[in-house]
């Protein structure tokens, strides 16, 4: 780890606090210790609270977060509609190496330095005395303190799902001369570690849901313990480390063989969570997105109210100044059912291939910006040559289609407004996903699986159909049923950064980056449309390196007990 660099970002965390007094402290930053922050005699806990406020704004956001793209458009969702070479290009053909890593996508340094504040708090914050009582009595203190143990969970997960183990530092907050020389602890600890953390925490988080949101509503809760456990679960009894190891018999790497109790693991982890009934679904899927303080989200970081997302991807063409930047492939536009829930390769789902977008499942309407959709008052024009895809200097969508997920009500506005756009890290959706996904691998597609998405379509819009099934077969195999929750979790969770991980834990990632990405060339004929599927992008893979990234070259030649990962 860059200690150096850790110890400017803590220098900055403290001089944020020192800035705060209204006397204007004369103190020399060289002067300042961790006494000051976590002061004995602060019974409000005023600089210890501002010091925790400093850990959260570390928390990852998503939204054009990779080189000015979302994550989503290097997995076979997406596409960047940058002219020119992106950074999620890059990283969807394999551009990267250990010692040059793709821009805001190779988060070591960060989580670590995320890591070593949290653990400051963690060791540190039982010497203020905190008189402020939760609702339950016990001191507002161990909440803080469970919260900084949460983020630091969250962070050794982000590390994990990218790299397999990681060096685990445990509380001990090591400083220059220290040393350092840590190896990398093996997958199974790293996924019990987090898994035990989230155990012991959940009990002095606070409740959900929480008092007073207006001012609480971003901290960690016990739902976002509980929620961040069954994700990890998730992950752990998934084929890439649970059984398909990249590298057999190395530990870091994953398991040495398939369990299939890793499924019930997962699978009751999150029940656990839905049991509790603390979280519901929202009746309208797209104001998930961009009303605050909603039943469905578990966990978010503050994003504030701004029309960033849409400037940033919003259709060009407009007065409104927007760069197109997320452009849907037509793998995604085709993986959304019809209205009655068929899929549209199937006969009885009405699919008109002449009108493509007619009769569909709600969520395409309320995830994707196509031909002819509404949008700032106007129908979209995205033909070859019309408004919205003019060709030229900004040539517009290179898939005829746009970003809609997360944006504001603007199909009858003439401009953009500020709208909430927090980026939601959990939330309630994901939880029934991965308790349908884990159940139906460990017992089958039982009457809960099959549950979880009568309720999601229903949620949608879908229609329930005469059996009351909304377009789902009856009595599907494991392996049937499989594949439909893998759709459903790419549909309802698209752009959310589920796909990118998706695809590479399932262990499938080589058979989807082995294919082109196609986009749909519209050509205007008369009153109509001539629809033509056309390749825009083709990805590469090179199994099995690709599935995790590898460590940071700086990592491993200064610590002679790092091990890279295989391949690199």
């Amino acid at each position: 780890m860059k200690y150096f660099r850790i110890l400017i970002f803590l220098a900055g965390c403290m001089t944020a606090v020192i800035s705060c007094r209204k006397d204007y402290e004369v103190i020399p930053l060289e002067k300042v210790t961790i006494e000051y922050v976590f002061d004995q005699d602060d019974s409000l806990g005023t600089y210890a609270n501002k010091f925790l406020n400093s850990i959260y704004s570390k928390l990852p956001g998503g939204y054009n977060r990779v080189g000015g793209d979302l994550l989503d458009a290097a997995s076979d969702d997406a596409i960047s509609g940058l002219v020119g070479t992106s950074s999620v290009s890059q990283l969807a053909t394999g551009a990267y190496t250990s010692y040059a890593a793709i821009a805001d996508e190779s988060p070591w340094n960060n989580c670590y330095a995320a890591i070593r504040a949290a653990s400051l708090f963690v060791s540190n914050i039982d010497v203020s005395p905190v008189k402020e009582k939760l609702p339950n009595g016990a001191s507002i203190r161990y909440a803080w303190k469970a919260e900084a143990r949460f983020i630091r969970a969250l962070f050794y997960f982000e590390l994990l799902k990218r790299y397999g183990g990681i060096p685990l530092m445990g509380d001990k907050v090591r400083e220059l001369g220290d040393d350092v020389q840590i190896p990398r602890s093996s997958f199974a600890d790293c996924v019990n570690y987090i898994v035990n953390e989230c155990d012991a925490i959940k009990d002095s988080l606070r409740p959900n849901p929480v008092v007073a949101p207006e001012l609480n509503s971003h901290r960690a809760t016990r739902g976002a313990a509980l929620a961040l456990k069954a994700r990890v679960l998730l992950y752990a009894a998934s084929p890439l480390f649970n059984g398909q190891n990249i590298e057999a018999g190395n530990a870091l790497t994953g398991y040495a063989s398939y369990d299939k109790e890793r499924w019930k693991l997962a699978a009751d982890a999150a029940h656990d969570l839905i049991n509790e009934k603390t979280f519901s679904l929202l009746p309208n899927f797209k104001d998930v997105f961009i009303t605050q303080n909603n039943s469905e989200v578990i966990f978010f970081r503050q994003g504030g109210n701004s029309t960033e997302i849409e400037s940033a991807n919003g259709p060009v063409g407009f007065a409104a100044v927007a760069r197109g930047r997320t452009n849907p492939t037509q793998e995604l536009v085709d993986a959304f059912p019809a209205g009655n829930g068929v899929p549209i390769t199937d006969p009885a789902s009405g699919y008109n291939s002449n009108n493509p977008y007619a009769n569909r499942d709600p969520r395409l309407a309320m995830t994707i910006l196509y031909n002819g959709a509404r949008w700032l008052n106007t129908e979209l024009q995205t033909f070859e040559g019309g408004q919205n895809r003019p060709g030229g200097a900004e040539p517009g969508t290179k898939t005829s289609y746009y970003l809609r997920k997360f944006m504001g009500n603007f199909e009858n506005a003439t401009q953009y407004s500020n709208t909430s756009h927090d980026w939601i890290i959990l939330r309630y959706t994901e939880v029934l996903l991965n308790f349908a996904e884990a159940e139906n691998e460990y017992s089958g597609p039982t009457a809960a699986v099959y549950q979880v998405l009568k309720d999601l379509r229903a949620r949608a819009g879908i229609a329930p159909g005469d059996n009351g099934m909304y377009g789902l077969r009856e009595n599907m195999t494991a392996d049937e049923m499989r594949n439909v929750i893998r759709n459903e979790r790419r549909i309802e969770l698209a752009f959310e950064e589920h796909r990118f991980w998706d695809i590479r834990r399932w262990k499938i990632a080589q058979q989807v980056y082995s294919k082109a990405l196609h986009g749909m060339s519209i050509v205007k004929e008369g009153p109509g449309f001539n629809y033509n599927v056309a390749e825009v992008f083709k990805p590469v893979f090179a199994a099995p390196k690709m599935y995790l990234y590898p460590i940071p070259y700086d990592e491993v030649v200064k610590n002679d007990n790092m091990r890279q990962n295989p391949g690199w």
